[in-house]
């Protein structure tokens, strides 16, 4: 399980760890460092800005082709996209300014910190909540296309093979639509957006509205797929590698920085 459904909002599991660990980050700082309830919030609050922005500056450093392509997509903080080690080091930096004043509280603060995003990342690794992936290889299983005519997913071994569960009222899987569809023109790959649920008439008007096009686009009316991939919610996206073996899962709105590192390479 790497996401869980609370209601219609999906939460991902390691932004669950990272909650854990800063909670326990501000108890330790509580006990353990003798700051003043003033200065521990203004060092706490700004060290969890320092990580977010050193974080995501550092993954958008390492991903420049992506966001070269899509600069918007910087300031979408909601998607994946945060390198722990350069959130790490702005944290640090941000602790010894913040506590420059005060030797053996800032040498405490920085200790709590390192220590507890070791620990955030022993969560991630571990996976202590469930990390497995429940689908290992392409289904055997046979859904229609907008034409009516059968597609089995295991036919599809050969190339790399990116299955999207999608709604048309999931706002997030309209998001990620545009680049799937980009990602569906590459040599050796294929995408198969499978909707969850919903009659014909839905689907091809949003398709055809957006001018988007699919070379597999499917339609599970019965939403065999979303139980057959055990997802907790929409959209959930896995990658095949060429011999149908799952390799890659995520649960929530894609980033192209995300989906390229997936498809590079392989």
């Amino acid at each position: 399980m790497d996401a869980f459904a609370l209601g219609p909002v999906l939460i991902s599991i390691p932004r669950l760890y990272a909650i854990g660990c800063a909670l326990l980050l501000l108890l330790a700082a509580w006990l353990l460092l003798g700051l003043s309830p003033t200065a521990r919030a203004r060092w706490f609050n700004g060290l969890l800005l320092a990580w977010l922005v050193g974080a995501r500056l550092g993954h958008v450093a390492l991903n420049l082709d992506a966001y070269a392509a899509a600069p918007l997509d910087v300031l979408k903080l909601w998607q994946p996209g945060y390198h722990g080690l350069w959130g790490l080091l702005a944290a640090l930096i941000w602790t010894a300014w913040a506590l420059r004043d005060r030797l053996l509280s800032m040498i405490g603060a920085m200790g709590l910190t390192i220590g507890v995003s070791a620990l955030w990342l022993v969560l991630v690794t571990l996976a202590p909540l469930g990390g497995d992936m429940p689908l290992r290889e392409l289904p055997d299983i046979t859904l229609e296309n907008l034409d009516g005519e059968p597609v089995n997913l295991q036919a599809l071994r050969g190339e790399l093979v990116v299955v999207n569960l999608w709604a048309t009222w999931c706002p997030p899987c309209l998001r990620e639509m545009p680049l799937l569809a980009e990602a569906d023109t590459r040599e050796g790959v294929s995408v198969v957006v499978v909707n969850q649920g919903e009659e014909l008439l839905q689907v091809v008007r949003y398709l055809d509205e957006q001018e988007l096009e699919f070379r597999y686009p499917l339609l599970d009316p019965n939403q065999e797929m979303i139980r057959t991939m055990e997802s907790p919610g929409l959209p959930t996206t896995v990658l095949f590698d060429r011999q149908g073996l799952a390799v890659e899962r995520h649960v929530g709105e894609l980033s192209r920085a995300q989906l390229d590192g997936w498809l590079r390479g392989r």
